[in-house]
């Protein structure tokens, strides 16, 4: 298996969504709508059959689970190289973006006051990183189904200002739903609280780090190059015409 390739697997594994069939190699994947990554079917490896009918498979699959087609199509691909050819087209209308960068690095251990991993999602958790005290089951199954998930939060008077989550599978660290509000930005609390993170992450064995950041998102991709991270690939979402 190419590094690519493993890397999105392993990417994948991290962000369960609630319904993940396999197509040979591709995961064909569907969460009631939340995220894109959740919600698309991931064309990596080899489907088994030819592009034009796994691409039929693939939006067959999400009409039956009530979601809009979408392909997770890493660039320089074979499918990268074809899938337009088969009438589909980038979607430039995706709420997240519609290319994504992968970017991976080391782990940068540290501490910071107020922040700590917990093991389950606190309601604060859950309000900063997904908008309510009281989440979806496809938000909950998601982001809190698997084991070797840590909650990490920072608080301030009581209050959580800053969250994340990592889970760890095998010797990967991945990072997401990176969140500080808005009245406590610009003071260094998502360094201290990743570092925390590291820290938990690199206790249970991890040694690397991956995360997805849209292209468009500089600010997240100027803070975790501060951390050793580097752009491995990029991906984009594509729909039907």
């Amino acid at each position: 298996m190419d590094t690519v390739t493993r890397l999105e697997h392993e990417c994948a594994q991290a962000w369960p969504a609630v319904v993940d069939e396999r197509l040979g190699d591709w995961r064909m994947r569907a969460a009631g709508g939340f995220t894109g990554r959740a919600n698309s079917t991931l064309t990596c490896g080899d489907p088994g059959i030819d592009l034009p009918l796994a691409l039929r498979r693939a939006a067959g699959f999400a009409e039956r689970n009530g979601i809009r087609p979408t392909a997770h199509v890493v660039l320089g691909s074979r499918v990268d190289a074809e899938i337009a050819g088969q009438g589909w087209v980038v979607n430039l209308d995706h709420p997240g973006g519609a290319e994504s960068l992968v970017m991976i690095g080391p782990l940068s251990p540290g501490a910071h006051e107020g922040a700590r991993v917990d093991d389950a999602p606190s309601p604060g958790w859950w309000e900063l990183t997904a908008g309510s005290q009281e989440p979806s089951s496809a938000q909950r199954h998601v982001l809190s189904s698997i084991s070797g998930v840590g909650y990490g939060v920072l608080e301030r008077d009581g209050q959580v200002v800053a969250a994340v989550r990592g889970a760890v599978v095998g010797d990967l660290l991945h990072v997401a739903r990176l969140a500080v509000r808005p009245s406590h930005r610009r003071q260094g609390l998502a360094v201290g609280l990743l570092k925390t993170l590291y820290a938990w992450a690199d206790a249970k064995g991890a040694k690397r780090q991956a995360l997805q950041v849209a292209e468009h998102n500089t600010a997240a991709i100027r803070l975790y190059e501060g951390f050793g991270c580097a752009e491995h690939h990029r991906y984009r979402y594509w729909i039907p015409c």
